[in-house]
């Protein structure tokens, strides 16, 4: 019997929001539901998929990276990796309530300017669900912020990171948070990751950030 073909990884994007609280940076994270096919009853950043609409948003800010430094580590073209820095901000905004940009008629007008290029991973050959999920960090200390959102993540909240880590992830989300704890007082990488499984183990191949930090 001929071994099954892998599913075709689909784009998705995810938002790490992290703000000073006084034991060290806390991290939004909630809990997806038992009935969720992907990662049930683990705790995860928001986020989700690339919907068509995303590549046709109107931001009101441009992702602060150069076209080449995009094309090379977040997607093929500043178009598709501005539309993943779109769905972050919406998809975090339906399941968090936090709104990066204003909000008009129902709908979000998506603010790149304060998003941080962090990592980017895809699920293993064999899973029956597949992503490649690119991970932008947003630092929101001092914002006002209120939770709400769909209800699809559960326990929503701020938690320090040694907290967030004693919770039950996936590996990904683990490696996210290990990241997130060698991060400087300005809360940006020096270096991005792009994790990948072989044979069922992560491979993780590491890029240096650009000296600048991709700003235009």
């Amino acid at each position: 019997m001929m071994a099954a073909r892998p599913v075709t990884p689909r784009d998705a994007a995810s938002l790490v929001l992290l703000r000073r609280g006084p034991d060290g940076p806390e991290v939004l994270l909630g809990r997806r539901a038992g009935r969720h096919r992907f990662l049930p009853n683990l705790y995860a950043f928001p986020g989700g998929r690339l919907d068509a609409e995303d590549r046709s948003e109107t931001s009101i800010n441009l992702l602060k990276y150069n076209d080449d430094f995009l094309r090379k580590h977040v997607a093929g073209d500043r178009r598709t990796a501005t539309a993943l820095a779109v769905a972050a901000l919406r998809e975090t905004w339906e399941e968090t309530g936090i709104a990066l940009g204003p909000v008009a008629a129902g709908r979000l007008r998506p603010d790149l300017a304060r998003l941080t290029y962090l990592c980017r991973a895809i699920t293993p050959a064999e899973s029956p669900i597949r992503f490649h999920a690119r991970f932008f960090l947003c630092d929101v200390t001092g914002l006002p912020v209120t939770l709400g959102g769909s209800g699809e993540l559960l326990d929503l909240g701020f938690r320090p990171l040694p907290a967030a880590r004693r919770l039950p992830v996936a590996d990904i989300t683990e490696f996210v948070l290990d990241q997130l704890a060698t991060l400087g007082p300005d809360l940006r990488p020096d270096r991005h990751a792009f994790w990948r499984y072989r044979l069922g183990k992560p491979l993780i191949r590491w890029a240096k950030a650009a000296p600048d930090g991709g700003s235009r």
